[in-house]
């Protein structure tokens, strides 16, 4: 109901009372709007050949904190208690351990938060609530602590090239930490962004020497002309709204819930069945698309984003997007959608994570996820599902796949048919991450008999399972020569240098199915 109280500012109310949404989710959207003009106005009259860093910084922060104060009162002092005090790790712990101080903290902080909104004060609100914001923030201050860690304890040697090119080598002012973790760009929906990658785009810098498409060489520098964010702005702009209106027209009349309607269950058939649960959530995700890609334009509008130009000389604004829409709606297997599908998270649980620990890297991984992601069970019994499925889907691709490679005829009867088993076997797995709850999530998978968890062992257990030693990031590590380049720079200038671009085509390692299954 569009009545619903909220912790932030009420002075949007008759707006949801108009458009019957909850306020929250009002000012949620009327926020990210401010901050897309904002952005707008800070690239133009705070452009960092016309303003010293330090104002931009300040700006940045004051933007950000004043919107979280709009949207979530009091419960924005949230964002700074988490991000002071492990600030304040940081400093006293030293760079031995802090990483590890941090990563308790912050995890810890945030898992606090979320129990107290769910179980005291809200159980089932599933709308915008302050525990969003902290998570991209806990993402932010661990990559953070471990880049620092990286950069200034560990030897050169020791680290993984995508670990070198991220590695941050002098410990961040405070307010350029707090313009990181809380500027008006992304605290309210990310995404998560490396440090270096930030303290390029606000110094400047962002443009000098980025790669010309994916092979990652370098392309035109110094003087090549700086462009314009517009034209992606305007097409992800675009990309909002259609998602939007179909959320608002569509998704209210194809509730998920309805999956396990007890006279639905009973009359209808089953092709009935599993159509409307993939329509049900294929109708869920626009939200996602909406917040998503809106984030990703208010980041680039400011003029943050930027990736180098593709083969063809086009400028990329992709540097920091969490999902591809076509290839999730178009994916032939499990691991294509993961892998295109909140990107940005998937990142961070492997740098975080799994190149960090010796034992049982899938497990403790999955663990993390499941924990950052928040304390509703379905989340969990998503998490476990789709474990499950992906390991199978994975089974099942490397022992029949190449069979299916030619003719062309067969190559698309095989796609056909893959399309439709993920399509269908993601929407199977996502079921509890909507419902929330443990009983209506057990009664959508009793009401199916558990067929797919069924299938899904029954293949694991047949067929054979080829393993795979953990690696590197091929994509990321082929973009590298311009991070060593500007590391060097930075030794002798005393500034932060370009990080690596994030990764976000990691379709062709098997490293990343092996973690990218745990996000959601």
């Amino acid at each position: 109901m569009a009545t619903t109280s909220t912790t932030g500012s009420t002075l949007l109310q008759p707006l949801s009372n108009a458009v019957q949404l909850p306020i929250d989710q009002v000012n949620f959207v009327v926020c990210q709007l401010f901050a897309l003009l904002a952005a707008i106005w800070f690239r133009t009259y705070l452009h960092s050949s016309k303003t010293s860093s330090c104002i931009r910084h300040v700006v940045a922060t004051l933007l950000g904190l004043y919107l979280a104060l709009f949207c979530f009162g009091w419960y924005a002092l949230h964002f700074l208690v988490q991000s002071g005090i492990s600030y304040c790790i940081m400093i006293i712990i030293g760079v031995e351990n802090m990483h590890t101080y941090c990563f308790v903290f912050a995890l810890g902080y945030l898992t606090l938060c979320q129990v107290t909104r769910v179980y005291i004060f809200d159980y089932g609100q599933y709308s915008a609530d302050f525990s969003g914001p902290m998570m991209i923030i806990t993402q932010k201050i661990t990559s953070l602590a471990c880049e620092i860690h990286d950069g200034m304890f560990r030897k050169n040697e020791e680290l993984t090239p995508s670990q070198r090119g991220l590695a941050v080598r002098r410990m961040p002012s405070l307010l350029e930490y707090l313009s990181y973790t809380c500027n008006f760009m992304g605290i309210l929906a990310g995404p998560l962004c490396s440090y270096k990658d930030y303290i390029t785009f606000i110094e400047g810098r962002s443009y000098h020497a980025a790669p010309s498409g994916e092979s990652g060489k370098e392309g035109i520098q110094g003087e090549r002309t700086e462009p314009s964010p517009n034209a992606a702005v305007v097409q992800k702009l675009l990309m909002c709204g259609l998602s939007l209106l179909f959320h608002l027209t569509v998704c209210r009349r194809l509730p998920v819930e309805y999956n396990i309607d007890a006279h639905f269950q009973a009359t209808a058939s089953w092709p009935t069945r599993v159509l409307y649960l993939y329509v049900s959530l294929l109708a869920a995700r626009p939200k996602y698309y909406f917040a998503w890609t809106l984030a990703d334009a208010i980041n680039n509008a400011a003029g943050f984003g930027f990736r180098g130009y593709d083969k063809n000389g086009a400028a990329r604004w992709d540097l920091i997007s969490n999902l591809r829409i076509q290839q999730i709606e178009m994916s032939t297997s499990f691991k294509m959608f993961l892998d295109n599908w909140n990107i940005q998270t998937a990142l961070w649980l492997k740098r975080v994570c799994y190149e960090r620990v010796s034992m049982s890297p899938t497990i403790q991984t999955f663990i993390l996820s499941a924990i950052w992601h928040g304390v509703y069970p379905g989340y969990y019994l998503t998490f476990l599902t789709g474990t499950v499925m992906t390991l199978a889907a994975r089974a099942v691709r490397n022992n029949f796949r190449h069979y299916f490679i030619q003719p062309p005829q067969l190559k698309l009867l095989y796609d056909i048919i893959t399309w439709i088993v993920t399509q269908i076997a993601i929407s199977y797995t996502v079921v509890p991450f909507v419902l929330l709850s443990i009983k209506p999530s057990f009664m959508f998978y009793s009401s199916w008999y558990y067929s797919l968890h069924s299938l899904g062992i029954l293949v694991l257990l047949l067929l054979p399972v080829k393993k795979t030693p953990r690696g590197t990031n091929t994509h990321e590590d082929a973009q590298l020569s311009r991070s060593k380049k500007l590391d060097e720079g930075e030794n002798s200038l005393g500034q932060n240098s370009f990080s690596t671009t994030n990764s976000v085509c990691s379709q062709s390692q098997e490293i990343a199915s092996r973690h990218s299954s745990l996000k959601h």
